[in-house]
């Protein structure tokens, strides 16, 4: 059974599109301060490793709960470099990887975590308008749409959102794959992923954070009143430490089984004229994914052009995080057939750019925390993609553990519980290649679910997504 992208889209056209793009994200293309480079022995009350979201939030969050401490972040590269600067800008509320996700792990537990997500973006969206944060933040809510007819039914039995059939939803955005959409108005914002970053950090030099780039963490080790981590210029001693690498090798060798990279794909559009955007609609910039298990996500941006990205998630043997792995261009032009697949109307569109970027995908498709040397140490990863949102609750739920008192975040079954970490190789190759052969199938096959993923679903191993 073929699917809505497995029509025929001319090579040619994919070549003309996609001839003069860059590779390099978008979104770093913008003006971005520097940090010194750490030189010599420091000391201080909270050391966060990682200059992403993680560890920009451990560090704002932090200052603001205790203003007087000393805290330093480091970053073996550039704050925002990785994930934080290469994904789609898109902020959930969902702290789970989506409703279904959530509920299917911690059925006890959904009200409580969808309360607590909301109540996070919103928490997220007044520390923007505190702080100042010039981010392009827009609260647009989320399209989620059917291409196949299988998913129709999904999404008109679905918990939450509001139901669209096909012509309600091709009536906020034309595309002819549209079968039907599930709207929900509050759930999503759509920020630049960048500029939130930089301007995180630029908040957190203002708390007195100090901040240094090009300071990569080669070790940790435990003392009798914190810990001590040396980065090769100077070591840093620490009453208490953040872990907040994300998709790169941790500190700690108890938690490297957890996670592995999964590298995701994106193309960016040069800004669409007016014209151009009267042949989709598309007047109210929600943020849109399709519901399929390989799936697209796309979003306008704040100069009309389009972020489309998503559907090749890619694991490579080995588990290593490597440049040489992004520039993947049969990825490029299937992302560019799909798009004028969903936007025929768009045949005069170029794309100006195009990157990848690792995911730290874990085993429930969600974050887990963790402590090491007697609770100094906290770390959390995992977000497997959808952690711009979830970055800021995972922050204050580091802090919460590292106060040693528990706290309604801390007391959540999904804090208290780690995943099921994935095997050594060669098993990990083997067994992430079958399930997304599976996906794949099960997308081709109106939804049906293989014996591999009736499998790994009654073993709660989170490959629904």
């Amino acid at each position: 059974m073929k699917t809505a992208f497995d029509a025929h889209v001319d090579p040619a056209l994919i070549a003309r599109s996609l001839d003069a793009s860059a590779f390099g994200s978008m979104w770093l293309d913008i003006p971005r301060p520097h940090h010194a480079a750490l030189s010599g022995a420091i000391a201080c009350d909270l050391l966060v490793v990682g200059g992403g979201y993680t560890g920009l939030w451990t560090a704002v969050q932090a200052a603001r709960r205790n203003p007087g401490q000393r805290i330093v972040l480091i970053e073996g590269e550039r704050i925002g470099w990785a994930a934080s600067g290469r994904n789609g800008g898109f902020v959930e509320a969902s702290l789970t990887h989506g409703h279904d996700n959530g509920k299917s792990r911690w059925p006890g537990e959904i009200d409580v975590l969808e309360a607590m997500g909301m109540e996070n973006l919103d928490g997220m969206a007044a520390d923007i308008e505190r702080l100042g944060l010039d981010v392009e933040w827009e609260r647009t809510g989320m399209l989620t749409v059917a291409t196949e007819p299988h998913q129709v039914s999904e999404l008109a039995t679905a918990d939450t959102g509001t139901f669209l059939d096909q012509a309600q939803v091709r009536a906020e955005v034309a595309s002819p794959t549209y079968l039907a959409g599930l709207f929900e108005a509050d759930s999503v914002a759509i920020v630049h992923p960048a500029k939130l970053a930089l301007e995180l950090a630029r908040a957190a030099a203002e708390a007195g954070v100090q901040i240094h780039e090009h300071t990569r963490a080669l070790s940790l080790q435990a003392t009798a009143a914190g810990a001590r981590v040396d980065t090769g210029a100077g070591m840093i001693t620490a009453q208490r430490v953040v872990l907040a690498t994300n998709v790169f090798r941790s500190l700690l060798r108890r938690n490297r089984w957890y996670t592995v990279p999964v590298y995701d794909y994106v193309l960016a559009t040069e800004p669409l004229s007016d014209a151009q955007l009267d042949r989709i609609g598309w007047r109210n910039r929600q943020g849109i994914g399709d519901c399929a298990n390989q799936f697209h996500y796309y979003r306008r941006t704040a100069d009309n052009r389009i972020v489309w990205g998503g559907y090749d998630a890619v694991y490579h043997f080995g588990r290593r995080v490597d440049p040489a792995y992004e520039d993947r261009p049969q990825t490029y032009r299937r992302l560019a057939a799909h798009f004028f697949l969903t936007f025929p109307q768009l045949d005069d569109v170029r794309f100006t750019h195009r990157w990848a970027g690792a995911i730290d995908t874990n085993t429930r498709f969600c974050a887990h925390w963790g402590t090491a040397h007697g609770g100094r140490v906290a770390y959390v990863n995992g977000f497997t993609g959808l952690g711009v949102g979830a970055t800021r609750f995972a922050a204050d739920v580091c802090l919460d553990l590292l106060d040693g008192k528990p706290t309604p975040r801390t007391e959540l079954e999904m804090v208290r519980r780690k995943p099921l970490p994935f095997p050594p190789e060669p098993l990990a190759s083997a067994g992430i290649q079958a399930t997304r052969w599976s996906l794949d199938r099960a997308d081709h096959s109106a939804g049906r679910r293989n014996l591999l993923l009736r499998t790994l679903d009654r073993l709660g191993l989170g490959f629904d997504s």
